[in-house]
């Protein structure tokens, strides 16, 4: 149920809040932290998303080995006295904005973590509110009617067709033009050192993500290619709009026609966008094009 959403954090001892807008991890604020590990001292931005366990720091972490985190603001320490299930190191504690707190495993590996809400149901409501229509959360059925979503949805200006912020995207491999969508998720197969899928919104312009292998932010993957026929998707000669890093491309369906679609490789980079051919006909809403 909370998979995909951002959970706000602050200090459990003055209240302040860790998120930080400027260094997005998994393209949502970061929860900001001091950290310690055998001596050194530095910053790591944890991602937001639960259930993903990306982050950044400016310090090396030794896998297996225990860290110390710190408030940012008042400078006290956040590690708690109880012991993590899984593996005994102290659990590190935060607390939610909506009631109640979130636990992590301190021991750098340990993937231990759980939520505890103060009031489930006043809980649920807020995050239905928070994330239910802000594209986070994809359409379930109790909400299509109130807030239906077509399958492609374009709206025609005298020249060109734009294709609106929030349509679904069905998306196709271009070499063996097989679907790319599996459970309501745009699945791609990665690699970067060991491969692993990536799983990505389908919808323009939601840009929740989420891998089963760890994406250091603003790095790019070695490449991309289809889970069905094995491929690559990446394009050798086109590049990045905004970052000039290299592009993959995938086929979408868009009027009566299949079109290509460019998605950056690099991780955090949200540019996307249409050939210069399809560019004369077709817009993407709020997006980067050529």
């Amino acid at each position: 149920m909370y998979e995909f959403v951002s959970l706000s954090l602050k200090c459990p001892h003055c209240g302040e809040s860790f998120m930080d807008k400027n260094k997005p991890v998994d393209n949502q604020p970061s929860i900001c932290l001091d950290i310690e590990m055998e001596g050194k001292r530095g910053v790591i931005h944890l991602s937001s998303i639960y259930g993903s366990y990306n982050y950044t720091c400016n310090i090396p972490l030794v896998k297996g080995k225990v860290a110390g985190f710190f408030c940012p603001h008042c400078g006290k320490e956040l590690n708690a006295k109880s012991e993590c299930l899984t593996c005994g190191a102290l659990m590190v504690d935060f607390y939610l904005d909506m009631g109640g707190k979130v636990s992590i495993c301190s021991r750098v590996g340990c993937k231990n973590h759980y939520v505890e809400f103060e009031d489930l149901s006043q809980a649920l409501r807020k995050l239905y509110q928070e994330y239910g229509f802000r594209g986070r959360k994809y359409p379930r059925e109790e909400h299509m009617a109130e807030h239906p979503l077509k399958e492609v949805e374009i709206v025609r200006n005298e020249h060109t067709e734009i294709i609106e912020t929030g349509t679904f995207l069905q998306s196709y491999c271009p070499h063996c033009r097989k679907s790319l969508i599996e459970g309501e998720m745009l699945k791609l197969k990665i690699t970067n050192g060991t491969e692993g899928f990536l799983l990505l919104s389908p919808y323009l312009n939601v840009f929740t993500s989420r891998s089963t292998i760890f994406l250091p932010e603003d790095k790019v993957v070695s490449d991309v290619k289809c889970f069905h026929c094995d491929r690559s998707l990446v394009e050798p000669t086109t590049r990045c709009g905004r970052c000039g890093s290299p592009v993959a491309r995938i086929n979408i369906s868009a009027s009566t026609k299949l079109i290509d679609f460019y998605m950056c490789t690099k991780k955090g980079c949200r540019w996307h966008g249409l050939s210069e051919e399809d560019l004369q006909t077709i817009r993407l809403e709020e997006s980067d094009e050529w």
